[in-house]
């Protein structure tokens, strides 16, 4: 049997892994292991350490050694880890799991991207990654409603079975992934420092991508807050009413599907966009999703009805994965050189995980104090300086001319 094409097989892995529903995992932790909001971004906060650690080392790994090799690691190590959480519900293996895990997803984060971009050309990976968005999509709709339905009859089986997926993707991709845009060279003692040194060197004299590292941290610690507290909302604060006599977990399903049923359908804007986008438009189109997740997710944490919670959470999931394509695309066109692209990509990484690590806690220490609306809110406050940065990128037609001090200093 012939291999599938490197485009194929980026497709079958983003749906793959969108089958497994993260909403079950965090509904474990907040139903059957019992954790409190502290506990809750504690648990993320331990896994974006452990992704601050290792994410630079991780990607350099991608570009000496080859990013199917990282892959292939990646998807066996989070799937072991996501089996380990189900099979022990205690607050201590949530905490080593996600660790754990935290560590997997960095041999993932830039090798991906790299791998994809190098297999089909920077110029057309925009395309690419809106429809791997799709299929994601499809697959996460399907995935969502099974994956609920298996946690009603154990929430455990349900954990478990996320992470035999995940690993099940790693064992396919050692005889069905082509590798033919990466070329290994050759290298000595030290190799990985001076390629972590050369990825360093490139961002900081590339004004485009300090920006875009610097609004990762900002997006980090955004997202640390809202993906620890939303179902608790759901459940402690806005209440959700009987669902034809069935679990709590169906609402889930109907909020997930909604949600991705909605990017579905808008995500087709974002094709032509993303393909023939220069640096402004990009930057332009990320100002309006980063100033619509700060009023949905202030809203969210607002809401006291049902049906305005649902709307501002649909909001604040679509414009976060519509986001998420339109800056890869503008961050891999601005990467020239492609033996550190996934290091490069890997330092975005690493500012996401301190912002992560930076504003969890605070938040979640606010959540503790004065309660998860608060909390919710505080985060959405926190993007706000993501929006300064795009800001100024429009209003130069790119972020060139307002880092050129940032640039001289470095060099």
């Amino acid at each position: 049997m012939s291999r599938p094409t490197a485009y194929h097989f980026y497709l079958f892995a983003e749906a793959a892994l969108a089958l497994p529903s993260f909403i079950v995992v965090a509904i474990y932790f907040v139903q059957q292991v019992g954790l409190s909001p502290l506990q809750l971004v504690l648990v993320g906060t331990v896994m974006e350490i452990s992704v601050f650690v290792f994410e630079v080392p991780t990607g350099v790994v991608a570009d000496l050694y080859g990013r199917k090799l990282s892959l292939v690691i990646a998807w066996i190590v989070m799937g072991a880890s996501t089996i380990l959480v189900g099979a022990v519900p205690e607050f201590w293996a949530a905490l080593a799991g996600w660790a754990l895990w935290g560590f997997g997803v960095t041999f993932m984060s830039g090798a991906f991207e790299a791998w994809i971009t190098d297999e089909v050309g920077a110029g057309n990976v925009g395309r690419v990654f809106v429809r791997g968005l799709q299929a994601s999509y499809i697959a996460g709709i399907a995935g969502l409603v099974l994956w609920i339905g298996l946690a009603t009859v154990s929430l455990q089986g349900a954990v478990i079975a996320d992470g035999a997926v995940t690993l099940a993707v790693g064992l396919l991709a050692i005889p069905l992934m082509r590798e033919t845009g990466f070329h290994r060279r050759a290298h000595g003692r030290g190799a990985g420092l001076e390629t972590a040194r050369r990825g360093v060197r490139l961002v900081r004299g590339r004004p485009v991508l300090l920006l875009l590292v610097a609004a990762a941290f900002f997006a980090g610690a955004y997202t640390e807050g809202f993906d620890r507290l939303w179902e608790a909302h759901f459940l402690r604060d806005v209440g959700l009413p009987a669902f034809f006599g069935l679990s709590d977990l169906w609402w889930f399903a109907v909020l997930g599907v909604g949600a991705m049923l909605l990017g579905l359908l808008v995500s087709n804007v974002l094709v032509k966009r993303v393909t023939h986008g220069s640096d402004r438009s990009m930057a332009k189109l990320l100002f309006v999703l980063a100033a619509l997740q700060i009023a949905t997710a202030i809203v969210f944490g607002l809401a006291a009805g049902l049906a305005v919670a649902v709307i501002a959470y649909w909001g604040a999931r679509l414009t976060r994965s519509l986001s998420n394509p339109v800056y890869m695309t503008w961050l891999n066109q601005s990467i020239d050189d492609s033996s550190v692209r996934a290091t490069v990509i890997s330092l975005s990484g690493q500012s996401d995980a301190i912002g992560q690590v930076a504003g969890g806690p605070g938040i979640g220490a606010i959540g503790n104090a004065f309660g998860i609306p608060a909390a919710l809110v505080a985060g959405g406050l926190v993007l706000t300086p993501a929006l300064a940065l795009y800001a100024r990128a429009i209003g130069h037609g790119g972020p060139e001319p307002e880092f050129v001090g940032v640039d001289s200093a470095a060099s």
